[in-house]
């Protein structure tokens, strides 16, 4: 409990509760978008689950780091004349859950925009179990990713300078605790925001495409890959936050701009869906 006296840990808990909530928006934009394909009673259940199944993974993770830490042993090369890599388990995770990432996202732009060929509401995510299993999915890709940058944030050795082992595993748990309840206060509220409005379900998936364009440079940079001689470099995060904040910034401004003129409605919305029904009953 002395660590908790030491000005350096109050910092670093504080950075890594910011981190984690940051690292976790992506995870709300997702279960909002496939959540909102559930019944209205449901919905909160799935964001409820997969929130707290996020921080389940982020913890269980913690409490393997050593396995977490050997996943960066070079399981096997790759020595072509225009390729070469050591693909390690850590890479193999990341790149896996960034073709996921793109996958999911390209596929739910395109239900929200055409449609389905049968011109019908399509329901990919009809019931709980299959929302939750895309979810639990989703977040062992960035619990993955979160605690590899909280491993890197707070030292686990020397203890003088760092916090210790027990130290560090304290700070990392609390922090993680903390960004979830906060994220399980606010996930109600931005889905709410986030299926409202077309653009933020837009742009919410092009930040996913983004990210796991990220998780791809970043794996094959972490598994050495070179293409014709040219190394593969990852992305810094900053970046990309920053694209996406401020994409959001100038989304805002124009919702503004636009408060009170009618949004066009996307294919799986569920305004969408009660017009329908609406006019069904009126219909019969």
């Amino acid at each position: 409990m002395e660590i908790f006296l030491q000005p350096d840990t109050w910092i670093a808990l504080l950075t890594l509760i910011f981190l984690e909530i940051v690292l976790g928006i992506d995870n709300i934009v997702f279960i909002s978008i496939v959540s909102n394909k559930l019944e209205e009673k449901d919905r909160p259940k799935a964001r409820n689950i997969g929130l707290l199944l996020a921080m389940f993974f982020r913890i269980a993770l913690l409490f393997g780091i050593s396995w977490v830490l050997q996943l960066q042993n070079v399981l096997f090369h790759i020595d072509t004349s225009w390729l070469k890599a050591g693909i390690t388990g850590q890479s193999l995770i990341i790149i896996a859950g960034g073709v996921f990432l793109l996958y999911k996202s390209v596929t739910e732009i395109h239900h929200k925009l055409e449609g389905d060929e049968n011109g019908k509401n399509t329901k990919t995510s009809s019931t709980v179990l299959n929302a939750i299993i895309q979810i639990v999915m989703l977040d062992l890709v960035f619990s993955f990713d979160s605690i590899l940058t909280a491993i890197g944030l707070v030292s686990f050795d020397n203890p003088p300078a760092g916090f210790g082992y027990f130290g560090g595993m304290a700070i990392i748990i609390i922090a993680i605790v903390i960004s979830i309840i906060i994220m399980l206060v606010f996930a109600g509220p931005v889905s709410k925001f986030v299926n409202e409005h077309p653009t933020i379900q837009i742009l919410g998936l092009s930040f996913l495409i983004l990210i796991g364009v990220m998780l791809l440079a970043e794996g094959s940079h972490l598994a050495n890959f070179r293409f014709f001689g040219n190394e593969v470099h990852s992305i810094p995060k900053g970046y990309l936050y920053f694209a996406i904040f401020f994409s959001l910034f100038v989304e805002f401004l124009n919702l503004k701009m636009k408060k009170g003129k009618k949004p066009v409605q996307l294919h799986n919305s569920t305004i969408l869906d009660e017009k329908l029904k609406d006019k069904n009953l009126l219909d019969e």
